[in-house]
């Protein structure tokens, strides 16, 4: 497939926290230009912004059903085309469940674009987009949900027009977060308490014997760190995260793709334990986890920019191996 940048990544950052998007649409508008990653950082991201804050949804939070249709978002991630003209024929399919949680059963929502290939074998590109819910304090997650959020959005614009061998499917997915205060605390080892919406999606496809149809997922999270550095993950398949890490080296970002190992628990884990080569790119070293900090002043645009740029850049290698 043809190789193309992803374009306005700065404007994509103030999109992941400023809506509406009264400033966004205008650049957006102009992102068939594809300028290069240099000239995207010429506009530094401001600290704050005069602008209503959007944070991604907390599950479990008052006033309803959570997920995709909940604080307004409905009115905006699945209806695309509000959020820049060049997402005009996109559409989102809902795939709505209830999840089994310590707090209760919870209404979720996982979003879907749906990009048709010459083959209906898949390709997807994931990313959760809810937040973890603190009662302490009030959570914004900009790396930790938003950036993932947006830069599925994004790459919604990017891969529309392509030509593809592969059908894409672009996912935000709900519930990855837990909802007690650590990963582990409330789980159980047939019902742990994290990853609800990549679960749902799997068994979903495993009924609709639609599993081996998906010939490799990439999951995207927490790549917004002004300090971007995303080491290897030990549960992510091999030959996926050597194409990825291979492409960061030729492109001469390997101080952004870093040869240090780590070990993930994440949306990923799901699909692999389907057969799913699966791929997470993630910073976890990152101090604004979980925290206050963890705010629009803390993530950078040129981050989104390289993760989107190695990413495409592997994506013809990818579909090579999976031919």
């Amino acid at each position: 497939m043809k190789c193309v940048k992803m374009a306005a990544l700065h404007a994509l950052a103030g999109l992941t926290l400023m809506i509406p998007l009264s400033g966004v649409a205008g650049d957006a508008q102009q992102g068939k230009s594809l300028r290069p990653v240099v000239e995207s950082q010429q506009q530094q991201l401001p600290a704050t912004v005069d602008a209503p804050v959007y944070q991604p949804p907390p599950r479990g939070a008052p006033g309803g059903r959570v997920g995709g249709s909940s604080r307004g978002l409905e009115d905006r991630l699945p209806r695309l085309s509000v959020l820049a003209p060049d997402h005009t024929g996109l559409t989102v399919q809902e795939q709505p469940f209830t999840a089994e949680t310590p707090i209760g059963r919870v209404d979720m929502v996982n979003l879907i674009v749906r990009l048709p290939g010459k083959r209906t074998d898949k390709i997807l590109f994931t990313g959760h987009y809810d937040t973890k819910l603190f009662r302490e304090f009030q959570f914004v997650g900009a790396s930790d949900g938003a950036s993932s959020g947006a830069f599925l959005i994004e790459l919604a614009r990017v891969l529309k027009d392509a030509p593809h061998e592969f059908t894409y499917e672009i996912i935000w997915l709900d519930g990855e977060e837990a909802f007690c205060k650590s990963w582990t605390e409330c789980g159980k080892p047939d019902s742990p308490d994290n990853t609800y919406g990549s679960r749902y999606y799997v068994q979903a496809a495993q009924k609709a014997n639609a599993i081996q149809a998906i010939k490799a997922m990439i999951l995207v999270d927490m790549i917004g760190d002004r300090d971007l550095g995303i080491r290897r993950d030990s549960n992510s398949t091999r030959w996926l995260t050597d194409i990825v890490w291979n492409t960061a080296a030729s492109l001469k970002l390997s101080n952004y793709f870093l040869p240090a190992a780590t070990t993930v628990e994440d949306d990923h884990l799901p699909f692999i334990a389907a057969g799913v080569p699966s791929l997470d790119i993630i910073d976890l070293d990152y101090d604004a986890w979980h925290t206050q900090r963890d705010t629009l002043d803390a993530v950078s645009a040129r981050s989104l920019q390289v993760v989107g740029d190695v990413l495409l850049a592997a994506l013809p290698q990818i579909e090579a191996r999976v031919r």
